[in-house]
């Protein structure tokens, strides 16, 4: 962590409570939240960069872990889509000034929360950046990606360890995330958000494919919307050149809301 924000808690209903790091910005500069990934947390790279780079402007800045991660309540196997979402909620509603302009940055799973709190607080959010941004994943990336015995062991015991290149520890795969991330899915119709939009996703990404975010893309209503496709990333996106990549989009949005 650094010396400039400190960890605190906001308080939820019962003996839940979200991690959070805010630093104050100007008074005339928007706020920026940080949405992670999946099994991510807010000591991320990503995270704590662009952090340093929303001092050096003045803008607000948030980051946080969603319920079952890092140092926020509950156990990750508990965790759904549907819950972490209003996660994201509770943060906009709790931790946010509706005076100041909202910028949402979601990496990966951030990047599907991005898009529905956008829905979901249409009147707040008045711009979002997607990095590897990837919706739809419980329902694309891992059932569609299992085999029938895999889906079998799954739907009969309720979890599925699957295993990760990110670390030694598999990521427990539940079919109440799978279960309740069909009540989320987006990328079948239109996405009706309007407001600016900026997708950065690595040619090399491995664990979402770029099309992801062709078809967002696409979908989005969004008539201030680019993608941008990047020769050399991949899924982390956490390189010097595309950290800065990342910060000159968040800044190019920042003077649409500004």
């Amino acid at each position: 962590m650094t010396k400039q924000t400190p960890v605190q808690y906001l308080r939820l209903d019962g003996d839940d409570y979200i991690a959070y790091c805010k630093t104050n910005g100007k008074p005339n500069q928007p706020c920026v939240v940080f949405l992670g990934g999946f099994m991510s947390d807010m000591t991320g790279t990503k995270a704590t960069s662009l952090e340093s780079h929303c001092i050096h402007k003045g803008y607000e800045y948030i980051r946080f872990d969603y319920m079952g991660h890092g140092q926020s309540s509950r156990r990750f196997i508990d965790g759904t889509i549907g819950l972490w979402h209003q996660n994201v909620l509770s943060v906009i509603d709790k931790l946010t000034d509706p005076k100041k302009p909202l910028i949402l940055v979601g990496s990966s799973m951030g990047g599907w929360l991005m898009l529905l709190a956008a829905l979901a607080r249409n009147n707040r959010v008045n711009a979002i950046v997607g990095i590897a941004s990837a919706p739809d994943f419980t329902e694309e990336l891992i059932w569609n990606a299992m085999t029938s015995e895999q889906q079998h062991i799954l739907t009969n015991k309720g979890v599925f360890n699957l295993e990760s290149e990110y670390g030694d520890e598999p990521y427990p795969i539940t079919l109440a995330l799978i279960d309740d991330g069909r009540n989320h899915l987006l990328l079948e119709r239109n996405i009706n958000i309007d407001v600016p939009v900026r997708l950065i996703h690595g040619e090399k990404d491995l664990d979402v494919p770029t099309n992801i975010s062709q078809r967002l893309h696409n979908k989005l209503t969004s008539t201030d919307k680019k993608l941008v496709l990047v020769e050399n990333g991949d899924h982390r996106m956490s390189g010097e050149k595309e950290l800065e990549l990342l910060f000159e989009l968040v800044d190019e949005v920042v003077k649409t809301t500004c």
